[in-house]
């Protein structure tokens, strides 16, 4: 298998508030919510760094597409990795999602090995780790 991610999926159950919250709140680009002629079908995609993208999908859908039981929500079985230039963008990031909506779980702070983070959860409990580190450089 190559290293390869193009799409990642969260399951919510209010779709039209997580396009919401991803789309005005957080500013993520994306066309709406497509498919909605296909039972099961109604999805958003946003555009992420590199043609990697974010979906959001109700997850009484994804159970029915995978043959699953759907199960109760757990926040913590991952988190979501945004990884910024610098401690002040963190804050930055952190006080959007803020007014967007996000719970803070964690405010911005420095860490134990040199970095600087907070985490938030969605409006749907998915948690999202805003980053700073000092050792990855990246570019837009």
């Amino acid at each position: 298998m190559k290293p390869r991610i193009s799409v990642i999926t969260l399951g919510v159950d209010d779709l039209e508030r997580s396009l919401k919250f991803y789309k005005d709140g957080l500013g993520l680009p994306t066309k709406g919510i497509v498919g909605q002629e296909f039972e099961h079908g109604a999805v958003a995609f946003f555009d992420l760094q590199s043609g990697v993208k974010l979906a959001i999908w109700k997850r009484k859908d994804i159970a029915h597409d995978t043959s699953i039981n759907q199960t109760p929500i757990s926040p913590t079985e991952f988190t979501i990795g945004h990884n910024v230039g610098s401690k002040e963008e963190v804050d930055m990031v952190m006080e959007q999602a803020r007014k967007a909506g996000a719970i803070i779980t964690v405010p911005a702070h420095d860490t134990f090995w040199g970095g600087y983070s907070g985490y938030f959860q969605d409006p749907e409990g998915h948690l999202w780790e805003v980053v700073w580190n000092p050792a990855w450089e990246f570019t837009e």
